[in-house]
């Protein structure tokens, strides 16, 4: 019988959310993606201990910025030997502000790729969703280095990069719901909240109609998911990436799921056009109080292990 793993894989590609190789070995994604927290938590296994050691042993004068872009890379690396597709490597969560600092570090990091004999077509290089990550991958775009947003929590952050001509969007499902369930306290009703009725679904939901209403080529990737049950609410966006836990769950399931989003109906009743210049981008997101918390929220968090990532490579 057909687990819900499978189902879903002929609606939308698979992506594994983790730094874990074997788990990545185990599920057979498509395409994967890396964070520092993902990382950090992956090297810390004494299974991954080697990779941590032969970057200390082989680039022990590299300074922390050098030794940490090959960790990554080494990473990447490992993971592209089992997955057909593209893995996701994350610029420093500290130069989300940083225009030049975050190009000047894609180029780094794509450059060690193709050192090692990965082309550049098989790496998408993460950056935040703020106006500055956004305008870095402008330009990284046109020469050709494929960029995966992420932070993403509103519509004025997917119209931007959809402006940008980006190739890909991480809109988080999980972080919405986290932010609604907390700001609801008591009053929460989880099951009221479940399903297509998730306000992280519907997030996701309202840029895939945007998007597709308009023939936006920048694919979408649902991410940062708490239960199965996003999950099915989202199948036919794209790709959704998934964290080992959530896709063990998947294939322990049997239960039929159903495509739940489907391009065509999108166009037939189109949403109004976005403005997309830099005030309306930053109006949009100042209105919406869970984006504007969610995006400095993610970027201090990132930033924190990415320190702690240095402390080990240093």
């Amino acid at each position: 019988m057909e687990t819900q793993l499978e189902a879903l894989r002929r609606h939308t590609t698979v992506v594994a959310d983790t730094g874990d190789i074997e788990a990545i070995r185990t599920y057979r994604p498509t395409d994967a993606t890396t964070n520092p927290t993902l990382i950090l938590k992956a090297v810390q296994k004494e299974e991954y201990r080697y990779i941590l050691d032969r970057i200390l042993t082989d680039h022990r004068n590299a300074d922390v910025v050098e030794k940490t872009n090959r960790l990554l890379v080494a990473f990447g690396r490992e993971i592209l030997d089992i997955i057909p597709g593209r893995v996701s490597t994350e610029v420093d969560a500290r130069l989300s502000f940083d225009v030049n600092g975050s190009i000047d570090r894609a180029h780094d990091l794509i450059a060690l790729y193709e050192q090692s004999g990965i082309p550049r077509e098989r790496v998408l290089i993460k950056l935040a969703s703020t106006w500055e990550g956004i305008q870095a991958a402008r330009q990284l775009q046109s020469e050709g280095i494929r960029c995966n947003m992420t932070l993403l929590f509103s519509l004025p952050q997917a119209v931007a990069c959809a402006q940008a001509n980006v190739q890909l969007i991480s809109p988080f499902v999980g972080r919405i719901y986290d932010w609604y369930k907390k700001a609801a306290g008591p009053q929460w009703d989880e099951a009221a909240n479940a399903g297509d009725n998730d306000p992280g679904v519907q997030s996701v939901r309202r840029i895939y109609e945007y998007y597709k209403a308009y023939d936006i080529p920048t694919e979408i990737m649902g991410a940062s998911f708490r239960n199965i049950g996003q999950i099915r609410a989202l199948a036919g966006c794209d790709l959704l990436t998934i964290s080992p836990e959530l896709l063990n769950e998947l294939n322990s399931s049997t239960e039929p799921l159903e495509r739940k989003l489907e391009p065509e109906a999108a166009k037939r009743n189109p949403p109004p056009r976005e403005a997309t210049d830099e005030v309306a981008f930053r109006t949009g997101l100042n209105d919406d109080a869970m984006a504007t918390e969610k995006l400095a929220e993610g970027i201090r968090n990132f930033s924190a292990d990415s320190v702690k990532l240095d402390a080990l490579l240093a």
